[in-house]
């Protein structure tokens, strides 16, 4: 196969949906000869900053000389984005070629009666990628949950880290704290070590200690409130850390948090400062507050539960952001009131458009939320037209905030 069939093909499984469950991965696996048992692998779960701690400790590792695969989700422009090597993402050309290897066994396997997910196939492709690339460590961001995730096939990581837990997936995980903490800490290995934040919720943190307990392991709760911000401004931040400086090029002070947690990973891996530092600062991510145009300014973020929007609002209220033009797109599934609710009344303007997905949230049902927080709403229901349509009316002071699924994302740049 080529790249755009190998991309089809991997597409047309999700006919098979979100089948939690590790038996089948680890079969697939096993016929391609089990390499992600052949790396080092960080493993991170969290319902939000797991992908920029991911990132982080990624570029760490290539920093301290370790060829280091990152394996993330979801892309924003290139399907080949949710497998790195070294910071790059892999060609369309190596996507194929471990596409069509992993096809081989799965129609095997189907003959068999046994049934691949799309997530399970791309997870097996992300492994075939780092072995045979010869990486020394992975960095693996769980897809969903944690237990039951496909990633969770790696029975002996270096670590186990565990970003901030909120609600998200409520029908899958549950719908309390403490049962999507239960589903997260499923990542925690016996005896491997395991990083999270004071942070966390009272309730989270709980489940967290008592699950590290039970499986003996080191549990090191990192503390971000002994950072001090040195320098903020918009596409840099240099905070101080147990002395330490640090400069990160992620906007939002909850990227603190996320880098802290990497730090201390690292160093629990026996990586230098030197090189922890080099790696924090390389880390560029798309459409995590990203900035990508100025007169008007326009902000491009992914991210679609509560937490997300929280950390989008105090984003745009510590550094004064004003007249926003907000551009929306989100999943039915997602608590799409809540994040309307804590983003528009910022705003003076909101566009709803539908994502090309059959998850996606109409617009029509978004600006009926959104107007109870912005008069001015409008519905577009093609988000390419509803991009265009917010351009033109901005002016060089405005802001445009392209927001909500990367899905979105995807749709329009």
């Amino acid at each position: 196969m080529n790249y755009t069939e190998s991309v089809e093909y991997i597409h047309s499984l999700l006919q098979f949906g979100i089948k939690p469950g590790l038996e089948r991965i680890s079969m697939l696996l096993s016929a391609l000869g089990n390499p992600h048992e052949k790396i080092k692998t960080v493993h991170v779960a969290g319902t939000n900053g797991k992908g920029s701690t991911s990132t982080h400790l990624a570029n760490i590792l290539s920093e301290a000389g370790y060829k280091t695969g990152l394996y993330t989700s979801p892309y924003v422009l290139s399907f080949c984005e949710r497998i790195q090597i070294d910071g790059q993402i892999i060609s369309e050309n190596s996507l194929a070629r471990a596409i069509t290897r992993v096809r081989e066994k799965i129609e095997k396997l189907n003959e068999k009666g046994i049934v691949i997910t799309e997530f399970e196939a791309i997870t097996a492709a992300a492994f075939l990628c780092f072995f045979e690339s010869g990486c020394d460590y992975a960095v693996v961001e769980v897809g969903l949950g944690g237990r039951f995730d496909a990633t969770n096939v790696l029975t002996k990581p270096e670590a186990s880290v565990i970003t901030s837990i909120s609600l998200d997936h409520t029908k899958i995980l549950g719908d309390t704290l403490a049962q999507i903490a239960f589903e997260k800490c499923g990542i925690i290995k016996n005896t491997v070590p395991v990083i999270t934040s004071e942070n966390q919720k009272s309730e989270v943190l709980s489940v967290i200690e008592k699950t590290a307990k039970e499986r003996n392991c080191g549990l090191l709760i990192t503390n971000p409130k002994n950072s001090n911000i040195v320098s903020d401004k918009l596409g840099e931040t240099v905070f101080e850390y147990n002395g330490e400086s640090y400069t990160l090029h992620l906007n939002g002070e909850h990227q603190i948090e996320n880098a802290v947690n990497a730090i201390e990973t690292a160093k629990l891996l026996g990586i230098s400062e030197e090189h922890i530092k080099s790696g924090l600062s390389k880390t560029r991510m798309l459409a995590r507050m990203e900035i990508i145009g100025t007169a008007p300014l326009i902000i491009r973020d992914g991210g679609h539960n509560e937490g997300c929007a929280g950390a989008l609002r105090d984003f745009l209220l510590r550094y004064n952001i004003k007249n926003i033009k907000m551009l929306v797109g989100l999943m039915a599934d997602k608590d799409t009131e809540k994040y309307l609710e804590l983003l528009c009344p910022l705003c003076d303007s909101v566009t709803a458009c539908t994502p090309s997905n059959p998850r996606a949230e109409s617009a029509d049902n978004l600006i009926l939320t959104a107007k109870k927080y912005c008069n001015n709403s409008l519905a577009v229901s093609n988000p390419k037209e509803a991009y265009r349509q917010v351009l033109n009316s901005a002016s060089k002071d405005d802001t445009v905030l392209v927001c909500g699924s990367f899905y979105l994302m995807s749709d329009i740049f």
